[in-house]
């Protein structure tokens, strides 16, 4: 129904019981708003098919003359499935307007590459649990550290850079962004680590689980990659009741909620602003997890907060 209707179905239902009743098909339009035109087109729906026909229609034609070609189109699909291309492109090579490539591609479902698996190019599959607590993913983000003083972004690229920083990068070594994401809420816990040795898991789990059970949320499974450290029996012994699920190896599309929250992480706050030292973006971690949590608007959740996806549940607090 468009938002200036003046019949509802229940509204043709009452048109048409007043015609019944014998009264002029004229004097109900009136009394209806609409035309008497419109009055004996649902009065004759009525006759002929009953409480069916009051029910709104497709708009669509039954034939479409102009309609692009089936094989035009199973070639548009060739191409974007196996040579991932843009409807530019496509459209360069089939000699198409571009806007009708676009509208092939959106009805077939391909009409975003982000959707498409690139090395198949098949669409990707998206799930999501129905309640918070059914499935939280465990993964680590490695990043460089940052010397003191801060990295070529402040420092500059002056002489020798080249032999400076790769120097600096094997002394300093790497950080390990450990990080667990709700797959229903998206509601995310992380820290910084030295390692990603089964110890260090099992006690960032151990903590990441207070974080959850702090707002309510009660972790039934867990989903991590095939690394040797979560498939130790120091993290499964942290895991408690908790089911532990592994996805299939090489395919990180399965554990795609905290692949995209380290996408999130890596451009608003490890690389949002350059950084003096690797305690200063550190401390930066857990006001962002604040603002991630209880401010930023997620499109896969309409605009909500993670934590207002859980707020329903018994326990939760802000």
């Amino acid at each position: 129904m468009h938002g200036n209707a003046r019949l509802t179905p229940w509204g043709r239902h009452e048109l048409v019981c007043r015609i019944a009743s014998g009264r002029p098909v004229a004097h109900v339009a009136a009394e209806m708003g609409v035309s008497r035109m419109t009055a004996y087109k649902w009065w004759r729906r009525w006759q002929t098919e009953g409480l069916a026909g009051l029910a709104d229609r497709s708009s669509r034609p039954r034939s479409c003359p102009h309609r692009t070609p089936q094989r035009l189109v199973r070639r548009i699909e060739l191409l974007r499935r196996r040579e991932k291309l843009g409807p530019l492109r496509i459209a360069y090579r089939l000699g198409v307007a571009a806007s009708t490539v676009q509208r092939v591609l959106a009805r077939l479902g391909l009409g975003r590459l982000a959707w498409m698996d690139r090395p198949t190019g098949r669409v990707i599959r998206r799930y999501e649990r129905p309640a918070p607590g059914d499935l939280v993913h465990v993964d680590v983000k490695k990043l460089g550290r940052i010397p003191e003083g801060g990295g070529w972004r402040i420092t500059g690229r002056g002489e020798g850079y080249r032999d400076t920083g790769a120097r600096k990068r094997l002394r300093l070594g790497l950080g390990c962004v450990h990080a667990a994401v709700d797959d229903h809420s998206r509601l995310a816990y992380a820290e910084v680590l030295d390692d990603e040795q089964a110890p260090t898991c099992a006690a960032f789990w151990s903590r990441a689980a207070t974080f959850f059970a702090g707002h309510g949320v009660q972790v039934r499974q867990v989903m991590t990659d095939n690394a040797w450290a979560y498939k130790s029996h120091a993290f499964a012994a942290a895991l408690g009741s908790a089911e532990h699920i592994f996805i299939r190896p090489r395919r990180p599309q399965t554990n795609g909620k905290v692949e995209r929250f380290n996408r999130t992480l890596l451009e608003e706050w490890a690389y949002v602003r350059p950084y003096r030292s690797e305690s200063q973006r550190v401390r930066a971690l857990d006001p962002w997890l604040h603002l991630y949590n209880h401010h930023r608007s997620h499109t896969s959740l309409r605009g909500a907060a993670p934590v207002d996806c859980v707020s329903d549940l018994p326990g939760h607090y802000t």
